[in-house]
């Protein structure tokens, strides 16, 4: 029976995708990473900045970090979409056919990571709406119900996650302008705008504008895996762009705002609109704002942990990396504290992916010239990728000095404008160097 049950699972694989069956045109394309981003954890990020910064700057600083460190994504996106393939199959023509498995398993560990956190975020979510209307708390039973539904909108696939996506986009905007609606009800937004800078959070400008991109950043080993369902590269360059920007603005004001104004109100310092407007009978409405952003981020996040796997492990039936996954996330979110350490997360998360792909985007648009053999890229041989026991020697010499570049001007020595927009160009300038003229790989031709 349960075999049966499989057909109606999504089939997604590493094959590319046939152009014919590219299901994601603009508006869908804009409403999937709009619905990816305005999410609690980019609430969250836009309550660090502010009361340490005063809320204008905050949000120029988040205009120019997301309009920019988008850019890459966008890249990523745009080779997805040009090939037909997931994130990590691509990775395979920088790295070697072996070589991409290690940033593919670094990804998955990650998403398993931010799927803990987002699994735990919607359980509080769901709870308190459901304790403001019934009475009833019970957090860990609310955190496994949303993690379950998550579970089964991603085994339906990317197709699933596409109609999902779509409504929960319209609804969380719906829902976000109510919220700010209530908020210039109960506050003034102008001692918001003339709110003096308190250090809270030992942000600066300069550790603000970093956050911003790392967390762009983080959604780069994404970027192919949806939008190799495009229709166009226009509407992957464009859609993805709009989205992503309109959505940084919406959830980080959103949560700047509210970090001021629970300041300014003598409160404890939250991200959190359900907690800021409880008192004034909108904590319902704000709850399930945070609750639609987070399921739709937390699916996405599955889904794409799933294809890293699978580019491991490729002869695996999609439903099975998707179904444990979502397990382990149901018990990572228990972990007592895991929020805590969640600013920190966001610059590891930096630190890791900004040199990898910067390595993946030079190979692709410099090294490549915007063009990879699809069937040497899904070949068992790896083909012309199967470099030297299917090793890039290049890719990971650039890789890893990127990484100490990142750990050095991000932890021993933090440059004053951050560490993400040098690492990542000298390290896509060193990996070019290193490929054409030093270490030069030897390449297979079948």
């Amino acid at each position: 029976m349960f075999r049966q049950l499989t057909q109606y699972f999504g089939q997604d694989s590493l094959a590319a995708t046939d152009r014919t069956h590219r299901s994601l045109g603009m508006p869908g394309t804009l409403a999937l990473w709009l619905g990816a981003n305005v999410v609690v954890t980019t609430i969250l990020t836009g309550m660090l900045l502010v009361p340490d910064l005063p809320f204008g700057q905050a949000m120029l600083i988040v205009l120019l970090g997301s309009a920019i460190g988008i850019l890459p994504l966008v890249l990523v996106g745009l080779m997805g979409q040009r090939s037909g393939l997931s994130t990590m199959v691509l990775a395979r023509g920088s790295y070697g056919l072996q070589g991409a498995k290690l940033p593919s398993l670094v990804n998955l560990l990650s998403l398993l990571a931010w799927s803990w956190i987002q699994a735990l975020l919607a359980g509080m979510s769901l709870n308190f709406a459901v304790q403001a209307l019934t009475g009833y708390s019970n957090l860990a039973l609310f955190t496994i119900l949303c993690e379950a539904l998550v579970v089964l909108i991603a085994l339906r696939g990317h197709l699933g996650i596409e109609r999902v996506e779509r409504w929960a986009a319209l609804g969380m905007v719906l829902l976000a302008g109510a919220v700010f609606y209530a908020m210039g009800q109960h506050f003034e937004f102008a001692e918001l705008l003339a709110m003096p800078a308190e250090p809270r959070n030992e942000i600066t400008a300069g550790i603000a504008f970093d956050i911003v991109i790392a967390t762009a950043f983080s959604w780069i080993p994404l970027a192919a895996d949806y939008n190799r369902n495009c229709r166009t590269q226009k509407v992957a360059a464009v859609g993805t762009w709009v989205g992503y920007v309109l959505a940084t603005l919406l959830a980080m004001g959103m949560g700047a705002a509210v970090s001021g104004f629970s300041v300014l109100s003598g409160m404890e310092q939250t991200y959190d609109p359900a907690v800021l407007l409880a008192g004034f009978g909108f904590g319902l409405p704000a709850a399930i704002v945070v609750f639609l952003s987070v399921m739709t981020t937390n699916v996405m996040c599955v889904y794409s942990a799933s294809l890293s796997y699978l580019n491991i492990r490729p002869q695996t039936p999609f439903w099975k990396p998707a179904l444990v996954i979502g397990l382990l996330s149901i018990a990572g979110s228990q972990i007592p504290g895991i929020l805590d350490n969640f600013q920190t997360f966001l610059l590891v998360i930096g630190s890791v992916f900004i040199p990898a792909f910067a390595v993946l985007i030079a190979d692709y648009f410099v090294i490549h010239r915007g063009d990879y053999d699809e069937g040497d890229l899904l070949r068992e041989t790896g083909g012309r990728y199967g470099y030297r026991a299917g090793i890039n020697p290049a890719a990971y010499a650039a890789y890893g000095l990127g990484a100490l570049l990142a750990y050095y001007w991000g932890w021993v020595s933090p440059l004053a404008f951050g560490a993400s927009l040098p690492v990542f160009v000298l390290t896509a300038v060193l990996y070019v160097v290193l490929r054409k003229w030093v270490l030069v790989p030897r390449v297979q031709v079948a």
